[in-house]
C-alpha cells in the first residue's frame, strides 16, 4: 500500500522504437516505480538488414561496400577490419604510402564521429546550438573526405591491398588547412559544452558505469575508458601506421578518466578529438616526406583467400570493431561474423540505468553513444 493508503504498482513504459532520443529504432522497455527506473530491457533488431548473411554471398571485393553500412558515422573504419583480415590471410604487403593514407582518413572519420555525438548530445538535453558549431566542424572535414573518395557517408575508399586510387595533387594541404581550421574553431563548441552548468548538473553522477561491469559486458570505446578501462587498440595491438604513432615520444595517448558517468564519458570524447587531430597532423607531415607511388596492390581477377580463420579487430570510434572470417578457399568466405561496438555497449543500459530517475534516462542514453545500424547489423 502506498501513501494514504492507496494501491500501487509498477508501470512498464516503452521507450520507443520511434522515439527522438533512442537515435533510431531501438526500444527501451523500462519498469518504473514513481519516477524511478527499476528495470529496463534494451530490445533490438528492429533495424536487422542480416550483414553478416549477406557477407556469404559476395567475393571479398563487394564485401566492403556492405560492410562500411552498419556504422554509418565510421564507413572508413568498418572497412578497414575487412581488407586488413583478408590482407593478412593472403600474407600480402601494403605500399607504405597506403599505410599512412589509410591512417589519416580514419583519424579524420574518428574526428568526424566523435563531432555528430558532440553535437547531438547536448541538443539531447535541450541544446540547440552546440550541433550547429558541430556540424559546421564536420563539413570542413567531410569536404576533404568527399575529394579524396568521392562519397561523403559511405566512401568506399579501402581496397584489399590498399586503396582504391591515390588522392588529388594538392589534397594533403587541403586536409592540412582543414584541420588547422578545425584546431581553431573547436573552442566555440568546447565553451558551451566544457563547465556548461546546466549540463554539468544533468550528466554528473549520472549513470556511472564501473571497470568490472564494462569486462562483463565487453563495452569498449570512448565509454569504457571513461569508466578507467584503459584499453585502445591503436597502442595495445597496433596496426596501420600506429605502433609509430604510440611509440614513446609520439602523439599518441588513450584518453581515460575514472568517473564512470554521463560528463566523464563526454569529456573523454571531447579530447579524443584533439588526439585525433594529432594523429592526422603527424600522419601529413610524413606523408609529406613519402615519395609518390603506389597506393595498392595488382591482384588476380578472382581474388581467393587461403584456407583458414582469423580474427581482426580494429579501434572503432565506438570501440572495438571485430571481423572472423573463416575462408574455405573459395572466392566468398565461409563465415565473416561481425563484432560490432555498439551491440555490447547498448547492452549494458539494463545494468546502468536501474535507480535512474526517468528525467535521467535520455541523458544516461545518449551518453552511450551507439549508432542502431551497428546493434542490428
Amino acid at each position: 500500500m502506498g501513501a494514504g493508503g492507496l494501491a500501487t504498482a509498477d508501470m512498464v513504459l516503452n521507450i520507443g522504437p520511434q522515439h527522438p532520443a533512442t537515435h533510431g529504432v531501438l526500444r527501451l522497455r523500462v519498469v518504473l516505480d514513481g519516477e524511478r527506473i527499476v528495470s529496463a530491457e534494451p530490445i533490438i533488431g528492429y533495424m536487422h538488414r542480416g550483414a553478416e548473411k549477406l557477407f556469404e554471398v559476395r567475393d571479398y571485393r563487394q564485401i566492403t561496400v556492405l560492410a562500411n553500412r552498419h556504422d554509418w558515422l565510421s564507413a572508413f573504419g568498418n572497412e578497414l577490419g575487412v581488407v586488413l583480415g583478408v590482407e593478412a590471410m593472403l600474407g600480402m604487403e601494403v605500399p607504405e604510402r597506403a599505410v599512412w593514407l589509410r591512417t589519416l582518413l580514419a583519424e579524420l572519420n574518428r574526428v568526424l564521429s566523435h563531432l555528430m555525438f558532440l553535437g547531438s548530445y547536448p541538443l539531447e538535453l535541450g541544446a540547440i546550438t552546440p550541433i550547429f558549431y558541430a556540424f559546421r566542424e564536420r563539413e570542413e572535414l567531410q569536404a576533404v573526405m568527399e575529394e579524396a573518395s568521392g562519397g561523403r557517408m559511405h566512401y568506399m575508399f579501402n581496397r584489399v591491398g590498399g586503396l582504391k586510387e591515390d588522392v588529388p595533387a594538392g589534397w594533403l594541404g587541403r586536409v592540412e588547412s582543414a584541420v588547422s581550421a578545425v584546431r581553431r574553431r573547436l573552442p566555440d563548441l568546447e565553451s558551451m559544452i566544457v563547465g556548461n552548468e546546466i549540463l554539468r548538473a544533468r550528466t554528473r553522477g549520472v549513470g556511472v558505469l564501473d571497470v568490472a561491469t564494462c569486462e562483463a559486458y565487453g563495452v569498449s570505446g570512448p565509454i569504457a575508458r571513461a569508466a578507467g578501462l584503459d584499453l585502445d587498440l591503436r597502442r595495445d595491438d597496433p596496426y596501420l601506421a600506429y605502433p609509430t604513432l604510440f611509440a614513446e615520444g609520439g602523439p599518441g595517448r588513450v584518453v581515460t578518466r575514472t568517473e564512470g558517468d554521463c560528463l566523464a564519458r563526454l569529456e573523454v570524447l571531447l579530447e579524443q578529438v584533439h588526439v585525433s587531430l594529432d594523429l592526422a597532423e603527424a600522419c601529413l607531415d610524413t606523408l609529406a616526406t613519402l615519395p609518390a607511388g603506389p597506393v595498392n596492390q595488382r591482384l588476380p581477377k578472382v581474388l581467393k583467400v587461403p584456407e583458414g580463420e582469423r580474427y581482426t579487430a580494429t579501434e572503432n570510434p565506438l570501440g572495438l570493431n571485430g571481423y572472423h572470417l573463416v575462408s574455405r578457399g573459395e572466392k566468398t568466405p565461409w563465415r565473416l561474423k561481425l563484432r560490432s561496438a555498439s551491440f555490447n555497449n547498448v547492452q549494458v543500459l539494463s545494468q546502468v540505468l536501474p535507480g535512474c530517475l526517468v528525467a535521467d534516462m535520455v541523458a544516461v542514453l545518449g551518453s552511450m553513444f551507439f549508432v542502431v545500424g551497428d546493434v542490428d547489423k
